[in-house]
């Protein structure tokens, strides 16, 4: 007898939008709609680690620091997102959109599995990679959505170079991985 589980699982809207992945053409034109409806709700350009810098800021306000001379939270909207505070900031909700999205996204697909992990090199080249990846937003002033995706819609040149280096820097990247971490 099949499970009501069962049943989903057998289901093609549910195959379609939840466990199939869905066109590329598909994914790049709902991308380009939120970048669309970002600007226009925020005044802003689509970023995601600029965030995570305020985040960092309000924690570190949280336990008794203050970031106001710092360069980077010094001018007036720096100071004024800062003030707002961490439940009214338009990218905060988007980044806990995202990533409450990602993990729905993961459950529904059958796709969220906790792994054991491998060896020390493993937790060693993850901790790198993503040091070296937070670090190469932050001073490139955007990740791959602010600096690449926002910046080559906003037809901006620098868009198009953070795409050439990210396309260097990912193979150099996969070629280090697969030789010394796999």
């Amino acid at each position: 007898m099949k499970t009501f589980f069962d049943k989903i699982k057998q289901n093609d809207f549910y195959k379609l939008w939840f466990k199939d992945a869905l066109p590329y053409v598909t994914g790049a034109v709902l991308l380009s709609v939120f970048q669309i409806v970002t600007f226009t709700t925020t005044g802003n350009p689509w970023g995601v680690s600029g965030v995570f810098a305020n985040w960092g800021a309000w924690l570190f306000e949280l336990v008794g620091g203050s970031v106001d001379k710092w360069f980077y939270f010094s001018s007036p909207g720096a100071q004024a997102t800062l003030n707002a505070g961490f439940l009214n900031d338009p990218g905060t909700w988007r980044n806990l959109g995202i990533v409450a999205g990602a993990l729905f996204a993961a459950m529904m697909a059958s796709g969220f599995k906790i792994k054991k992990i491998k060896s020390i090199r493993q937790v060693i080249a993850a901790a790198l990679g993503g040091i070296l990846m937070g670090y190469g937003a932050r001073i490139a002033f955007g990740c791959n959505i602010g600096a690449l995706f926002s910046g080559i819609a906003s037809l901006s040149l620098s868009g198009w170079v953070f795409a050439a280096f990210m396309f260097v820097g990912a193979i150099i990247g996969s070629k280090l991985l697969v030789k010394y971490f796999m």
